[in-house]
């Protein structure tokens, strides 16, 4: 049976007319009557009652109907299949993070999208949430991974709190540490304005530290902390990146915020096709976490289940 024949007789079912199926199909009217003629022929029935103002479906007409747009529908969605595909297996995909989603999370989630998907071009961004954005809004890039709340974004984990120690520091072998106990030490930090830095996350319990050392490099920072020279705060996205001669130790929860980490992507196959990859990755930090003094929460809300719905989208 024809496809196109089902679609025409379809479309007048639904309008109930052969001059508006018409018009809707940009046929010919005498189009659309040989059309359904030849179906009728075909089936050996009539499937509509021709009336003065239009058409009314027969118990034959009804019975095919239900048929009719269930195989039409699957047609639909096997062609936006292969549609996908298609722009899956080549092109490009964009994606932009904030600096220390960088160092593992995103990376781990390329990598293992490469492997799968080897003729897509990867390219990758890193700046401020707000301007990674600004960036997806205005096409320049598919995926982004953000540091902070923004429109149309979605919670993927939340991203806790350590204290980098030198090994030999006296509160390098606990588990957890109170602010409270890194009140005299020399603190190393992006600004000497404490709510520009990651110390933010602890002022809402009165902790506010003096900043010694004024830094912007992680590999500075961290090299200051190893020598002896203060501590720093390092967020749990790059606790698999810092290196092996320092300590890190969980703050306290109830002392420090966890800041959110969210993902917002473009209507593109490809863009909906790696959040499943973020998701793994970060439940994969979750997981590192928790087995080294506890961390991430469990919470995220985009679940692999609904970004493997998106694909088909």
């Amino acid at each position: 049976m024809d496809t196109a024949r089902l679609t025409v007789f379809r479309e007048v079912a639904t309008l109930g007319s052969f001059t508006a199926a018409a018009k809707s199909l940009r046929y010919t009217q005498s189009a659309i009557s040989r059309q359904i003629a030849v179906l009728e022929d075909d089936l050996g029935v009539a499937l509509f009652d021709r009336e003065a103002r239009g058409v009314r479906l027969t118990e034959e007409g009804r019975t095919l109907l239900a048929h009719a747009e269930a195989v039409l529908d699957r047609l639909d969605v096997a062609r936006r299949e292969i549609t996908a595909l298609r722009e899956v297996d080549g092109g490009r995909l964009r994606v932009g993070a904030f600096p220390t989603a960088g160092a593992v999370l995103v990376p781990h989630a390329m990598m293992a999208f490469q492997k799968d998907f080897p003729n897509v071009e990867l390219s990758f961004s890193d700046g401020l949430s707000a301007r990674l954005a600004d960036r997806l809004r205005a096409g320049e890039l598919d995926v982004v991974v953000l540091g902070t709340a923004a429109e149309g974004a979605e919670h993927l984990l939340d991203d806790p709190m350590f204290v980098a120690l030198p090994r030999d520091h006296r509160l390098a072998g606990r588990k957890t540490v109170r602010l409270t106990e890194l009140s005299a030490e020399h603190w190393i930090a992006g600004s000497r304005t404490v709510e520009d830095t990651l110390i933010a996350a602890c002022l809402r319990s009165g902790f506010r530290p003096a900043v010694h050392y004024v830094v912007q490099e992680w590999t500075t920072k961290l090299g200051l902390v190893a020598a002896g020279l203060g501590v720093t705060l390092v967020p749990g996205l790059l606790r698999g990146a810092v290196r092996s001669d320092l300590a890190l130790v969980r703050l306290r929860a109830d002392e420090a915020a966890t800041r959110p980490v969210m993902v917002a992507a473009g209507d593109r196959v490809v863009a909906q096709r790696f959040l499943p990859y973020l998701v793994a990755s970060a439940g994969k930090l979750r997981a590192m976490v928790a087995d080294r003094n506890g961390g991430y929460g469990a919470r995220h809300a985009i679940s692999l289940s609904r970004s493997q719905r998106a694909q088909s989208k």
